[in-house]
């Protein structure tokens, strides 16, 4: 029996929120991203933002209180916050492409040690042959963030020295939140950021398969 404890979808959520900045203007990818709206600090003012067209959403409505005509890319009910904004879908992708997002937070089903991404495609059979907007989050945002379960359900790690599922970006991915430690990556390989009590690093790094360093000042 494992000696530490997963962090919950929801508390890995608050943990990514907590390190947004104040000012920012976030993309929250599908899935488990989209939690990190209910979690943002009260005060802080971060503006996020959908693909589907809304900028100034806030966190998922109370049950009841659901507007189905009122939804985020992932086709969950959310809210809009007072100022918040609907546009085209061109425009969109336009705030996307053209840098004015300060970050993005995304799944990923493989992430490399050099920042690489791959979550659109495992290319099974049936699966939907799209990748939406991730390519554009994933490039035009100043920073990208994955928010991701650290292993498979089979014990594999989706952190790797090379991605073998198709790419969404190269060298795109600066900051993994996972549920057993959070990590930067890029030029200098995997880099510790923090880590669930009860694991220590040599013990990430064997569930991982690569070197976890500490963090570079």
């Amino acid at each position: 029996m494992n000696p530490y404890k997963r962090r919950t979808k929801e508390e890995l959520a608050s943990k990514v929120a907590q390190d947004i900045p104040e000012g920012a203007y976030v993309n929250l990818g599908i899935g488990q991203p989209t939690l990190v709206a209910n979690f943002i600090p009260k005060g802080r003012e971060v503006v996020l933002q959908s693909e589907n067209g809304i900028l100034g959403m806030g966190p998922a409505p109370e049950t009841g209180d659901e507007d189905f005509d009122l939804i985020n890319a992932g086709k969950q009910p959310v809210t809009l916050l007072a100022g918040g904004a609907f546009f085209h879908h061109a425009d969109s992708f336009a705030m996307m492409r053209g840098g004015h997002l300060d970050i993005c937070v995304l799944g990923a089903f493989q992430v490399s040690e050099k920042g690489d991404l791959a979550n659109w495609s495992t290319g099974e059979v049936g699966a939907i042959p799209a990748v939406g907007g991730a390519m554009d989050l994933a490039v035009g945002a100043r920073q990208t963030w994955v928010m991701m379960d650290l292993l498979t359900k089979s014990g594999d790690s989706k952190l790797v020295a090379t991605c073998t599922y198709p790419l969404t970006g190269v060298a795109c991915v600066s900051r993994i939140y996972s549920d057993l430690a959070t990590l930067a990556c890029g030029p200098h390989g995997l880099e510790l950021i923090d880590i669930v009590d009860g694991l220590d690093v040599s013990e990430l790094s064997k569930l991982i398969g690569l070197p976890v360093r500490p963090l570079q000042a």
